[in-house]
C-alpha cells in the first residue's frame, strides 16, 4: 500500500518556515546553474545567428579566425569567380573580399580600452548580410574614409555617434551611420571601405572572403575546389559553422565555470534539504509509527519521504528558474577569447536548459532526502508508537 502524494505535499506546507529557507538554498543553486549554461548558450547563438548557411567563408589554411587570416589580391579574386556563386540583380557575383582587424576604443562604462572589430567591406557585403539594417544616419560612401558603427558600439563606447569621428590607421575616420544587426556579432562591429582601411593599416591582402552559394547544397563542390587548388592555401567553412566555432573556447570555459559553482554550491544545498528533512522524521516519529501499525510498507515510507524531499528539491528548482528566467532580458558584454574583440550577447533560456535545472533540482531533492527517508523506514513499530 502506497502512501498518497497529498501526505508528502502536505507535510512541506506545514513546515514553511524551514520548507521556505531550504528550498531558497536550491532556488540560489539552480539559478546559478542555469544562468551560466544560459550564457553560454547565449553565446553560441548570437555567433550562429552571425553566419547565413547558404554562405562560405573561406579563410587562409591553419587560421582559426578571419584577424588572423590574409588572402592574396590573386587568391581572393579567384575564389570570387566560381560557378557556385550566385549571382546578384545586377549580374555580379555576390562575393566581397573582406579586411578584418581590431582597434581600440575606450568604454562608457569603464573608461577602459577593449578591442573592437574593424571590418572592411566590398560592394556585396551588405547583400550578403540582410540581418543588417541602418538605424540612424546614412551608408558610408564607396572610395571615402566614412564609417558606420554597429548598436552595441554606438551604446557602449565614447565617440561613437553619428557626426563624431574615430581616429585609428593615423587618420580620422568620420562616423556617418548606425546599423543595426539584431542579437548577432556584427553588431558590435564597425564597417567601412575595405580599400580604404587596408593601407591605413598598413596591409596588402584580404582578411575573408565570403560568397553566397547558389544553392546551400553546391557547399561541398565549392570547398572541394577551392581548398583542392594549391594556389589558394585556403579552407572554406560554412559561415554558420565558423561564427559557431568562435564561441567554442568561451562556452566551454563558462560550462565548466558553471559546473565548478554549481557542485560546490549544491553541496550545501543538499546539506540543508539532509538536515530539514532529518529535523521532519524526527518530529514525526509517532506518526511514522502508525502508519506502519495500519500497513503501510517499509518502502512506502521509505517512497513518501523520497518524494516529499523530490518537491522541496522541485519547488527549489522552479523558484530558481524562475529567476533565472528574468536574465532574458540582460545584455552581457565581455572579450571573446577566440578572436580578442568585445562582443555583446544576451542570456538564452531554451528547452533543455531548463529540463536540465529542473532534473538537477530533483537530483538534488534525492541526495538531500535518502538518508533521512532511510532512517523512517527503518523505524521499529513498537519503539515508534511508544514515543508517542
Amino acid at each position: 500500500m502506497a502512501v498518497p502524494l497529498s501526505y508528502s505535499w502536505r507535510n512541506l506546507s506545514t513546515r514553511r518556515v524551514t520548507t521556505a529557507l531550504t528550498a531558497g538554498g536550491m532556488a540560489l543553486v539552480v539559478f546559478v546553474f542555469a544562468a551560466t549554461l544560459m550564457l553560454a548558450e547565449g553565446l553560441r547563438q548570437t555567433l550562429v545567428a552571425t553566419g547565413s548557411p547558404g554562405n562560405a567563408v573561406v579563410l587562409r589554411k591553419g587560421s582559426e579566425t578571419e584577424v588572423q587570416s590574409g588572402l592574396e589580391r590573386a587568391q581572393a579574386a579567384a575564389m570570387t569567380t566560381r560557378p557556385e556563386i550566385a549571382l546578384g540583380g545586377d549580374g555580379q557575383a555576390m562575393a566581397a573580399k573582406e579586411s578584418v582587424v581590431l582597434i581600440g576604443l575606450t568604454k562608457k562604462s569603464t573608461g577602459k580600452t577593449s578591442n573592437v572589430v574593424i571590418r572592411g567591406t566590398g560592394p556585396a557585403s551588405l547583400a550578403l548580410r540582410p540581418q543588417v539594417r541602418l538605424v540612424s544616419g546614412r551608408l558610408p560612401r564607396p572610395g571615402t574614409p566614412e564609417i558606420m558603427v554597429g548598436t552595441v558600439v554606438a551604446r557602449g563606447f565614447e565617440n561613437a555617434g553619428v557626426g563624431q569621428s574615430l581616429r585609428f590607421g593615423k587618420r580620422e575616420w568620420p562616423i556617418v551611420g548606425v546599423f543595426d544587426a539584431g542579437r548577432t556579432g556584427f553588431s558590435s562591429e564597425i564597417w567601412g571601405d575595405a580599400d580604404q582601411l587596408m593601407p591605413a593599416f598598413g596591409r596588402g591582402a584580404y582578411s575573408v572572403v565570403v560568397a553566397a552559394l547558389r544553392e546551400p547544397a553546391l557547399f561541398d563542390a565549392y570547398k572541394e575546389a577551392v581548398e583542392a587548388d594549391p594556389r589558394l592555401q585556403a579552407e572554406v567553412w560554412r559561415e554558420t559553422r565558423y561564427y559557431e566555432k568562435q564561441s567554442d573556447m568561451m562556452r566551454k570555459f563558462l560550462t565548466v565555470l558553471g559546473v565548478a559553482l554549481t557542485a560546490i554550491f549544491s553541496l550545501g544545498a543538499m546539506i540543508g534539504a539532509t538536515i530539514t528533512m532529518y529535523s521532519a522524521v524526527a518530529n514525526r516519529v509517532p506518526e511514522i509509527g502508525a502508519l506502519r501499525a495500519i500497513g503501510f510498507t517499509r518502502g512506502s515510507i521509505l517512497a513518501a519521504f523520497l518524494l516529499e524531499s523530490m518537491f522541496l528539491g522541485l519547488l527549489g528548482g522552479a523558484c530558481g528558474l524562475v529567476l533565472a528566467a528574468g536574465l532574458s532580458f540582460v545584455s552581457f558584454s565581455t572579450t571573446n577569447f577566440q578572436t580578442f574583440s568585445e562582443l555583446s550577447f544576451n542570456f538564452a533560456l531554451t528547452s533543455w536548459i531548463a529540463g536540465l535545472a529542473l532534473a538537477f533540482s530533483l537530483v538534488m531533492g534525492v541526495v538531500g532526502g535518502f538518508l533521512p527517508a532511510v532512517r523512517a523506514a527503518r523505524m521499529n513499530i513498537v519503539e515508534a508508537l511508544r514515543q508517542g
